[in-house]
């Protein structure tokens, strides 16, 4: 049987970089995270600082983003939002996947009782649209960067919970974990030594493409009004300041727009090529 860093050298890396789709993909996830990461290097204003001579100036050499109604300058917003937008991301994908995991192990290890119970939670999470349970809580609590993350990954999580579910569901099977259990392994031993290594790739293709959904609820409670507050600057609120001058200051919506756009496509792109890649049914 062939180990799991063999596979991923000799199979999953060839197969990825074989698919054109997912290495652009991920080159502008790369690109987004080194900019965001060095945001206070690179750019060429502070994102706050306010310049009342320079008020909705259209796009220049000096300001290539061009500036916003308080004369701040649109790129340098536009790098600290994507810091701002690239870590909801993370952290609410994070425990989605997190909660996800551990839900579907469970339910797929022990089977029976525990399942039907887990699984029946999971179809009543579903039943609520995820977006408006989050702007029912978002209602109630003060808004917060923390907060945000923290209910987009609270409500995220159930698909991931099926996907790892199934996948334990057929790993349990597998003669090498009847091995396990004849010899005397515990379950914790069977869970996270035997089958959470092989049923991962679920949860790793729903963090690849669930850093892309919280990315566009974060920046769709922003714009509302109900996610990151000004003057931190997100791609979400950026928006919001601009709509109300789009008929004669279109760069203040189009560049923030670009960049949300552009790196929830990068995300998918590459969401899809890493479920390809794991999937030993796709021959490439």
């Amino acid at each position: 049987m062939i180990s799991k860093h063999s596979y991923i050298r000799a199979v999953f890396w060839p197969r990825l970089a074989r698919n054109r789709f997912a290495v652009v993909g991920g080159a502008v996830v790369l690109f987004m995270l080194v900019i965001s990461l060095a945001a206070p290097l690179i750019v060429p204003f502070s994102p706050n600082e306010i310049n009342a001579w320079e008020v909705l100036n259209p796009p220049s050499l000096k300001h290539w983003f061009g500036t916003d109604d308080l004369g701040r300058d649109v790129l340098s917003r536009v790098i600290y939002g994507a810091r701002i937008s690239l870590l909801v991301g993370f952290v609410a994908a994070g425990i989605a996947v997190l909660i996800g995991t551990v839900v579907g192990l469970l339910a797929g290890f022990y089977g029976g009782l525990i399942d039907n119970l887990l699984m029946r939670v999971v179809d009543i999470m579903f039943c609520f649209p995820a977006f408006f349970l989050i702007l029912a809580v978002i209602t109630f609590l003060r808004p917060s960067i923390w907060y945000i993350m923290i209910i987009i990954g609270l409500t995220g999580w159930m698909g991931v919970a099926r996907m790892v579910r199934a996948e334990v569901l057929s790993i349990r099977e597998m003669d090498y974990i009847m091995a396990a259990r004849c010899i005397g392994c515990s379950d914790k031993r069977v869970i996270f030594r035997h089958i959470l290594p092989n049923a991962v790739s679920p949860a790793l293709v729903a963090a690849t493409l669930g850093i892309a959904g919280a990315i566009l609820t974060e920046s769709a409670l922003s714009f509302l009004g109900i996610g990151v507050q000004p003057p931190t600057p997100s791609w979400g609120n950026i928006l919001t300041s601009g709509k109300d001058y789009i008929e004669f200051a279109w760069w203040l919506s189009l560049f923030p727009g670009l960049a949300i756009l552009v790196t929830v496509l990068a995300y998918n792109l590459l969401g899809e090529g890493v479920r390809d890649a794991l999937d030993p049914r796709v021959n490439r």
